[in-house]
C-alpha cells in the first residue's frame, strides 16, 4: 500500500491543478496555505553564533488542498535548503520534495483516510500523530484510517500505517508498524431522551500495537509491543472531569536501557467554571511510557506513538517560556496542578471601574519512587526496578508557583502583574548533568496603551533573579501597532549575571541581545523581518522541548492563506 500511495503521490500535484480548472463544473474548492523562513547567519563570537556554510538556511512549506462534498485530497511540498539551525528537534530533514500526501472520501456515517493523517485516541496516552512544524515535530501517520459512527453516539476509529521519520528529499518513514482501535461512547447521544442527568458522559477505550522485527543478537525483544487504555469524561453546565489509565507491555527499548518492565499512565483532570470564577485540578503519574515504533529509535523525539500532556502552565512570556521551560519525563514523573481565577466585578472596592481579574497557579512534577532490581540478578535485573503509580519520589523535577493581576485603569490603559517562583532540575529536564538546581524568581510588567481604535502600544518588562546557571536576565520589549496593516516591535534581553559569583566561577560575562522586527499584513498574507541576537535556549510546546542555538542575522518570515 505505502508503494502505491508514494506512485500516486508523484502524479497528485498536476492532477490537482487539473481539478482546480474543472472547479466550476464540479463544485469542488482548491486552498491551502504557504509558509516560510528564511536566515541569514553573522559571525558573533561574543555569543557563541551558530553559522551554516551556505550562510543561510530556509525552511519551507505549501499545502494544497482540493476538496468536494464527499471528497478531499491534498499534498504539503516542503523545502529544506538547507533546514535552519537547529531544526528540527530529531531526525534532520534534507532537500525539496513531498512530505506529506492524503486522499480522503466520506459516505453517509463513514470516512475513509489513505497516505499521510493525524489522529489522536483519548488524551494521547498510547496514541497521538500530530505535528508541531516550528518544533520540528512531525509523526505523522503514513496508511489507512477509517472512521465509523454505527448508531448515534458511537463513534469507532482504526488505524494502520508506518510513521514520518525524517524527510531527505521526500518522505521517509520508520521501520515500526503501527496498528490501532478506537471506540467511544456519549451515553447523552446513545441513550437520546432515556438520558435524564445533567451534562454527559463520554466513555472510551482503546488499543495500540506496533511490530518491529527482533535482530538483536543477545535479547529476545517481543516483535509485537501492545498497548490499552480507558477513559471516562463527564461534562456538566459547570463542571468537566476527565480520567484516563493507560498499561503497556513490556517493550525494551534504548530509552529505558532495554529492561522488560511494563508501562504505565494514569490522568485525572477537573475543572469547574461560573461566571467570574474558575478551578482547575489536575495530577498524572507516568512510569516507563516511551513508546515509539522503532526501539532503537536517535532521539527521544523520532517516531514517538504516544503523547504525554504536561501539568504546568504555558507560559507565553519570553523569559520564563524559553528559559526554563518544563519538559514530560515518560520514563517516571508524578505531577500535580492546581489553579483558580477570579474576576472582582465592575464598581466593587478591588474591581473598580473596569474590574479587575487574579489568577493563581501552581504546578509540580517529582521523580517516580523506585526499588531497582536484581542487583545479584541478572533475571531480576532485566525488569529494571519495582514501583508504583503516584508513588512520588524524592527528588523535585519542577516548581512553578505563579500569580497573574490584569486590570483596566482607563479607557486607554491596561496593566498585568505577573509573579514566578520556579524550582527547576536542569540536570534531569536539560540533560546537564552536574548542574546544580536552578532557583529564580521572575516578575513581569506588561501594558497596553490605545491611542485610538487602529493604533496601539505594548511593552513588556521582565527580570529573572538566580543565582545559578547563567545568573540574572532582563528582558524589555515594546510593539506599536498600526492597524490594520503594520507592526513594528523592539526587545532586548541583557545577561548581567548579578552578584552571585557566577561570573567569576563560570567565565560568564554580561551580554545583550537587542532584535527589532516589523511586520505587514494585508489579507490572508503576512510579512515579518527580524535583524538582531537570538540567544541559546529552548523552545517547548506542549512539553516537548528542542534546543535552538545561538544565532546572529536576518530573518524573513512569509505566511500565506488563500
Amino acid at each position: 500500500m505505502n508503494m502505491l500511495l508514494r506512485g500516486c503521490a508523484a502524479a497528485l500535484l498536476p492532477a490537482l491543478l487539473l481539478l482546480d480548472a474543472r472547479a466550476q463544473l464540479t463544485g469542488g474548492q482548491l486552498h491551502g496555505n504557504f509558509s516560510t523562513d528564511a536566515q541569514y547567519y553573522n559571525e558573533d563570537e561574543d555569543i557563541g553564533a551558530v553559522v551554516l556554510p551556505e550562510k543561510m538556511g530556509l525552511n519551507s512549506w505549501l499545502n494544497l488542498i482540493y476538496s468536494t462534498e464527499q471528497f478531499e485530497t491534498g499534498i504539503r511540498l516542503e523545502a529544506y535548503e538547507p533546514r535552519l539551525a537547529g531544526y528540527p528537534a530529531g531526525q534532520p530533514y534534507l532537500g525539496s520534495g513531498i512530505g506529506y500526501r492524503y486522499a480522503k472520501y466520506k459516505l453517509s456515517d463513514l470516512e475513509v483516510t489513505g497516505g499521510n493523517f493525524f489522529e489522536q485516541f483519548g488524551q494521547g496516552l498510547i496514541f497521538r500523530s500530530y505535528e508541531e512544524r516550528y518544533l520540528g515535530v512531525d509523526n505523522a501517520m503514513d496508511g489507512l484510517r477509517v472512521k465509523y459512527r454505527p448508531y448515534r453516539g458511537v463513534y469507532l476509529k482504526g488505524v494502520i500505517g508506518k510513521q514520518r521519520f525524517g524527510f531527505d528529499n521526500g518522505l521517509v518513514n520508520g521501520a515500526g508498524l503501527v496498528r490501532g482501535f478506537d471506540a467511544e461512547v456519549d451515553l447523552r447521544e446513545l441513550l437520546d431522551s432515556a438520558w435524564t442527568c445533567a451534562g454527559s458522559l463520554v466513555l472510551g477505550g482503546s488499543f495500540v500495537s506496533k511490530f518491529q522485527e527482533d535482530r538483536d543478537p543477545l535479547l529476545e525483544l517481543p516483535q509485537n509491543v501492545g498497548a490499552y487504555a480507558f477513559r471516562a469524561n463527564l461534562i456538566t453546565e459547570r463542571w468537566n472531569i476527565y480520567a484516563e489509565y493507560a498499561y503497556k507491555i513490556n517493550d525494551p527499548n534504548g530509552k529505558n536501557g532495554f529492561i522488560y518492565k511494563p508501562g504505565q499512565a494514569a490522568m485525572f483532570n477537573a475543572t469547574y467554571s461560573v461566571k467570574g470564577f474558575g478551578l482547575s485540578l489536575g495530577t498524572h503519574s507516568f512510569d516507563n511510557m516511551f513508546f515509539q515504533s522503532d526501539r532503537a529509535a536517535p532521539t527521544p523525539f523520532d517516531l514517538n506513538i504516544n503523547f504525554l500532556p504536561p501539568l504546568t502552565k504555558q507560559h507565553t512570556y519570553n523569559l520564563p517560556a524559553t528559559l526554563y521551560p518544563y519538559a514530560t519525563q515518560p520514563n517516571g514523573e508524578v505531577s500535580a496542578q492546581g489553579e483558580v481565577f477570579y474576576k472582582w466585578k465592575k464598581g466593587t472596592r478591588l474591581g473598580g471601574k473596569y474590574g479587575t481579574k487574579v489568577a493563581v497557579n501552581f504546578s509540580t512534577a517529582y521523580s517516580l519512587d523506585t526499588t531497582r532490581l536484581g542487583v545479584a540478578d541478572d533475571t531480576t535485573a532485566r525488569l529494571g526496578y519495582r514501583s508504583r503509580l503516584f508513588g512520588m519520589g524524592d527528588r523535585n523535577y519542577f516548581q512553578d508557583f505563579n500569580v497573574e493581576i490584569r486590570k483596566k485603569v482607563s479607557a486607554d490603559w491596561e496593566f498585568a502583574l505577573t509573579y514566578l517562583n520556579l524550582v527547576y532540575d536542569i540536570d534531569i529536564i536539560q540533560g546537564k548533568p552536574g548542574k546544580p538546581t536552578v532557583y529564580a524568581d521572575i516578575v513581569i510588567v506588561e501594558g497596553l496603551h490605545n491611542f485610538n481604535d487602529r493604533h496601539s502600544l505594548r511593552f513588556e518588562l521582565q527580570h529573572l533573579r538566580s543565582g545559578q546557571d547563567h545568573g540574572n536576565w532582563a528582558t524589555a520589549l515594546a510593539e506599536l501597532t498600526f492597524s490594520p496593516h503594520w507592526f513594528i516591535a523592539a526587545m532586548d534581553q541583557y545577561n548581567y549575571i548579578g552578584d552571585s559569583g557566577l561570573e567569576e566561577k563560570n567565565g560568564l560575562e554580561q551580554t545583550h541581545y537587542p532584535i527589532g522586527s516589523v511586520g505587514y499584513i494585508r489579507g490572508g498574507n503576512r510579512f515579518q523581518v527580524n535583524y538582531g541576537r537570538q540567544r541559546a535556549g529552548i523552545f517547548c510546546v506542549g512539553g516537548v522541548c528542542r534546543q535552538v542555538p545561538a544565532a546572529n542575522g536576518l530573518t524573513l518570515s512569509i505566511t500565506s492563506t488563500f
